[in-house]
């Protein structure tokens, strides 16, 4: 691609890409109107000579069928008042050929328009005219160069006595050629000033669309983008506006785990051939909406963004979120240990006080049951919660919660119907979504006669769904959907911290999985809030 770049600079032709088209579009223009010139006026040479030689043969062939001709050639002597010289002369000037020779057998003139080359050989071979066979040419003659007929001249007892020429100067056929020049010089001129035209206005759209930039830079435009879409470690897909792919950035085909057809590229085929049905699909398609949405290809959790652009199609972006899982169980489950820990630690104080003074008043008995219970519960508890949700994280924040409940005088316990298998899709999500819904829970149980938390987690298939229900005092059925707003609450704000975003981020993290979050009455009338999240499961 360098080397018209370089001829453009060695020959002083400007670097702007418009003037550059321009300049070759009027170069294209102008050598397609020279060629066509030329291929017209081939054949029209060709035509006008072949109607000249037509023409003389036609004069020759009505010039020997007047039988004053033969008869004259055949009763009077080679002269220059003979009747075969009137008779040719007063043809000639009727039809204005430039000479008629009338020739015996011999190839001797009888006829000629120069009265002193009667009686001599005629320049040219007869021999195929005497010999009865019609001719036409172009030849060089003593008068020039002419188109030229020759017939046979037969006698009235249908001998062959001699032979007619007729001769067109070919001077006239040149005028007529040089006669319709003008015309279509005037045609060509025309087809080049709309050519000129095009080209010009052509040339102003591509200005517009390319910035008036050079070639060099629209190729090291190219070349940069090149090299950043493939060295950046975010995932760029371009989608052409019928949902065909456009580009695929080395990382975007590491993330989604593609291989190139035989081409090399993904350029060209249909998106959800690459990808396949599925949530990942529909989210880079558009068919799914919205703002950091999250998405499973493989083993690999994904956030996805799409942007649209100008012609119709999209710009997608992905971002890999599983290498994050790793930090964000190990911050989550520091965050729970340290809740739990807060929420014990008035608990263990006045146990250890109970302790101290059982102790004091010598009833060992007594204090080694007193441990054994307060042991045994707990372990009972982490038992129970481990054994029906077996990821680590959200088992955590189960006890934990567990721990802040008895502290509030409040059961937590799990359904009997929960079994959560540690195959999670988005463990930190579900963990966020489970923390508000329980403290939610735990505030609205605390006013009640016999205050009671319960949780239910299970599957179905890949979907994960989510129950917590309390027994507060419910949601009114008009104002359970006002709850997932954003800055609802009932609550008084504390310092430095806002209120109403708990059931906000909770609908915000189901329908960014695809999924929903709502809000019912429990069967004992408390209120009941369920999560569904669809592919929740590896």
């Amino acid at each position: 691609m360098r080397f018209p770049l370089m001829s453009a600079r060695r020959l002083g032709l400007p670097r702007r890409a418009v003037s550059q088209i321009l300049l070759t579009q009027l170069a294209i223009a102008a050598g397609v109107v020279v060629l066509a010139t030329g291929l017209f006026l081939a054949p029209l040479s060709a035509q006008l000579d072949d109607q000249a030689m037509r023409r003389a043969l036609a004069i020759a062939q009505s010039t020997a069928a007047d039988p004053s001709i033969a008869a004259g050639l055949l009763g009077s002597a080679a002269s220059a008042d003979s009747p075969v010289q009137a008779s040719a002369e007063r043809i000639r000037r009727a039809t204005g050929a430039e000479y008629i020779v009338v020739l015996d057998l011999h190839g001797i003139r009888r006829s000629h328009p120069s009265p002193d080359r009667i009686g001599r050989p005629v320049s040219t071979d007869p021999g195929d005219a005497l010999a009865g066979r019609e001719v036409m040419e172009i030849d060089d003659g003593t008068l020039g160069r002419s188109a030229r007929g020759k017939v046979p001249l037969v006698a009235a007892d249908g001998e062959i006595v001699g032979a007619v020429s007729v001769g067109i100067a070919y001077d006239s056929v040149r005028d007529r050629l040089l006669g319709a020049v003008p015309g279509l010089l005037a045609h060509a001129g025309g087809a080049l000033a709309a050519g000129a035209l095009a080209a010009y206005l052509l040339s102003r759209r591509i200005h517009r669309q390319t910035r008036d930039l050079a070639f060099s830079d629209i190729a090291g435009l190219l070349a940069e983008r090149e090299a950043m879409l493939h060295s950046i470690r975010e995932g760029v897909i371009a989608l052409a506006p019928d949902g065909r792919v456009r580009l695929v950035n080395d990382e975007a085909a590491r993330l989604l785990g593609l291989t190139p057809d035989s081409t090399g590229t993904f350029a060209g085929r249909p998106l959800d051939d690459v990808l396949g049905a599925g949530r990942t699909a529909d989210v880079l398609s558009g068919r799914v909406t919205g703002r950091d949405l999250l998405a499973v290809q493989g083993p690999r959790v994904l956030v996805a963004n799409r942007m649209p652009t100008a012609d119709g199609g999209a710009v997608a972006t992905l971002r890999d979120r599983t290498e994050l899982e790793h930090l964000s169980r190990e911050l989550d489950s520091t965050r729970g240990l340290i809740d739990a820990l807060r929420a014990q630690d008035h608990e263990h104080a006045n146990r250890l006080h109970t302790l101290l003074g059982l102790l004091e008043l010598g009833l060992h008995e007594e204090a080694v049951d007193f441990v054994t219970e307060v042991a045994g519960g707990h372990r009972t508890t982490a038992e129970q919660v481990t054994e029906k949700v077996h990821d680590p994280l959200l088992a955590a924040l189960l006890v934990g919660k567990a721990a802040v409940a008895a502290e509030r005088g409040i059961s937590l316990r799990l359904t009997a119907a929960s079994l959560l298998p540690d195959r999670l899709v988005d463990p930190g999500g579900l963990v966020t979504i489970v923390g508000n819904l329980v403290d939610n829970a735990l505030d609205a149980a605390a006013g009640a006669a016999a205050p009671l938390v319960e949780v239910e987690l299970r599957t179905e298939g890949r979907t994960a769904v989510l129950r917590v229900r309390d027994s507060g005092p419910g949601i009114p059925a008009g104002r359970r959907e006002e709850i997932f707003t954003e800055g609802w609450s009932t609550k008084q704000p504390r310092a430095h911290r806002e209120r109403g975003l708990g059931l906000a981020l909770v609908r915000r993290l189901a329908e960014r999985q695809g999924g929903s979050a709502r809000a019912g009455e429990a069967a004992d009338g408390g209120a009941e809030f369920s999560v569904v999240l669809p592919e929740a499961l590896r």
